[in-house]
C-alpha cells in the first residue's frame, strides 16, 4: 500500500509544504538515501523506532518499507500530520505522531520496550538533541541513527589527534561506538542547504560512562585552551577542586605537558574519577 502513495515530491506540491527556514527544515525527497538510513536501523523485530522531525515523511516510509512494527514519530510542523497520517493508514503498522518540539518530549515516557532513534536532525539543535540522548538518565534507546551538518558528524566520530576531537567525541564516545556511515551532498536535498550532511550511528556500549556531568566539566576546561598543554589547560579548574594539574595528571599516568587533543578517552575517563574521589575524601 506504500507504493500506492503520491511520491514525496507531489505530497509537497499537494499540501504546499515549504521548507520553513527558522524551523532549518531541508526536505530529503531521495528514496534511495532514506532506504539507506533506514537499513541502519535494523534489525527491527519487537522494537519501537523514534524518528524526530519526519516531516513529509520519506524516512518514515523507507522504516516500515524494511519492517518497522511501531514507529513514534515526533513533528513540531502540524503541517506534516495529514501527509504522516497518510503513510500510517497505508503502512498497516502502527505509527503514532506526537506534533511538539523533539527538544521537549521525554521519549522514555512515551515508548516502550527496545528503542531506537533515526533522524535527520536539524542543524540547529541537533548537538543539543544528541546531548540529552547521550546524558539520559537512564538510557532509554540502544542504537541512534542520526543524520548531521557533516562537519558536526565528524566531531562525534572524530579520534585522538583528529582536528574534530573533542568534546563532543568524548561525550558520545564515553556512550557509544560510533562510526560515520555515509555522506549526504547538499544536492539531495531541497532547498539545498550550504553544506553536506553525513550519517552516524551510534551503539550503547555495554557499560557506558557514568560521570558525564563532570566529565563535561572536565573537557570544557581542558578543550578552552586546546592547544596549551594540561598543566596549564586544567589550571583554572584544577584549582576550584583543590588539584594541581600535574600532580593530578602524574597520579592518572599521564604526561601533564600533552595537549588535550593527544589525550585518549581513557584518560578522561581517568581524570574524571580522580577529580571524583578527591572530592569525595576532601573534608
Amino acid at each position: 500500500m506504500l507504493d500506492n502513495l503520491p511520491t514525496l515530491s507531489e505530497v509537497v506540491k499537494l499540501h504546499g509544504l515549504d521548507a520553513n527556514k527558522k524551523l532549518g527544515q531541508h526536505f530529503l525527497l531521495d528514496s534511495n538515501i532514506t532506504d539507506k538510513i533506514a537499513k541502519l536501523t535494523t534489525p527491527l523485530e519487537g522494537v519501537t523506532v523514534v524518528e524526530i522531525g519526519p516531516g513529509p515523511g520519506g524516512l518514515t516510509r523507507s522504516l516500515f518499507k524494511i519492517g518497522a512494527e511501531r514507529v513514534l514519530a515526533i513533528e513540531m510542523d502540524a503541517r506534516f500530520l495529514p501527509a504522516l497520517s497518510d503513510i500510517g493508514d497505508a503502512s498497516g503498522k502502527e505509527l503514532r505522531v506526537i506534533n511538539d518540539d523533539g527538544l521537549k518530549v521525554d521519549i522514555a515516557q512515551h515508548s516502550s520496550g527496545e528503542v531506537k532513534i533515526a533522524a535527520n536532525l536539524p542543524y540547529n539543535v541537533g548537538t543539543k538533541m544528541l546531548t540529552n540522548w547521550l546524558t539520559a538518565d537512564p538510557l532509554f534507546w540502544t542504537r541512534a541513527v542520526l543524520m548531521f551538518q557533516k562537519e558536526v558528524a565528524e566531531r562525534v566520530v572524530a579520534g585522538v589527534g583528529d582536528k574534530a576531537y573533542g568534546r563532543l567525541a568524548i561525550l558520545s564516545q564515553s556512550v557509544c561506538q560510533t562510526h560515520l556511515a555515509f555522506v549526504v551532498p547538499a544536492r539531495a536535498f531541497s532547498p539545498p542547504p550550504k553544506v553536506d550532511s553525513a550519517v552516524v550511528v551510534l551503539d550503547v556500549l555495554p557499560a557506558p560512562y557514568k560521570h558525564l556531568k563532570e566529565l563535561g566539566q572536565l573537557t570544557a576546561a581542558a578543550f578552552g585552551q586546546r592547544r596549551k598543554m594540561l598543566r596549564r589547560s586544567l589550571k583554572t579548574f584544577g584549582k576550584k577542586h583543590g588539584l594541581e594539574p600535574e600532580p593530578w595528571c602524574e597520579a592518572c599516568g599521564i604526561d601533564p605537558t600533552k595537549r588535550p587533543e593527544d589525550l585518549p578517552v581513557s584518560d578522561f575517563h581517568a581524570l574524571t574519577d580522580y577529580l571524583i574521589t578527591h572530592r569525595q575524601s576532601a573534608p
